[in-house]
């Protein structure tokens, strides 16, 4: 039985397609990182707080991505594009959540060592 199913299986692996994900998408993606990147770096260097950066940079993405398309649905084409939307958010998560994870980092560390010194 184990045999079948791992045949049945497998026949039907080698005909399954992934999705497909195009270029324009990408390009929102990249932008979406770019402005989302950009925001994250002034605002923590204003306020050195983690969290206002992180949700500064989310929401600028999400702005700048949901008013593209707005621009493009209601004035340009008539239709507007919930995936490039979507992927624009997205880019902007992925890049303040990764600057949030590796900022602050070296300070915390020179912090630590600071007080092991003076202990």
């Amino acid at each position: 039985m184990k045999i079948f199913l791992t045949i049945l299986s497998l026949t039907f692996i080698t005909s399954i397609q992934a999705q497909f994900i195009s270029g324009d998408d990408l390009t929102h993606f990249g932008a979406g990182a770019v402005v989302s990147s950009a925001t994250y770096a002034v605002v923590y260097s204003k306020t050195q707080n983690k969290k206002k950066a992180f949700w500064f940079g989310l929401a600028a993405s999400a702005f700048v991505g949901l008013g593209k398309e707005f621009y493009d649905g209601y004035i340009i084409t008539g239709k507007f594009d919930t995936g490039e939307a979507v992927a624009t958010i997205s880019g902007g998560l992925v890049a303040s959540y990764t600057i949030n994870i590796f900022t602050g980092k070296r300070k915390k560390k020179q912090r630590d060592a600071l007080q092991s010194t003076t202990d």
